[in-house]
């Protein structure tokens, strides 16, 4: 199993992505708005996976405690 730290690591990087994907889909609405969509689906899905990593996190850290 997976220490904290190894489990943060890639919860920082979704997040980090999320935050591009985002900027790039705002960006890119009015122009393309079909890739904006795109975007914006794979940042969700991003975000999924990051609600359910941050859960993981939060219920080690209480085991830990």
């Amino acid at each position: 199993m997976p220490n904290l730290a190894q489990m943060t690591g890639p919860l920082h990087i979704h997040n980090f992505y999320i935050d591009k994907l985002k900027a790039n889909q705002e960006r890119l609405f009015a122009t393309d708005p079909e890739l904006a969509q795109l975007l914006d689906n794979v940042a969700a899905v991003l975000s999924e996976h990051a609600v359910v990593m941050a859960e993981d996190i939060a219920d080690r850290e209480d085991d830990d405690t």
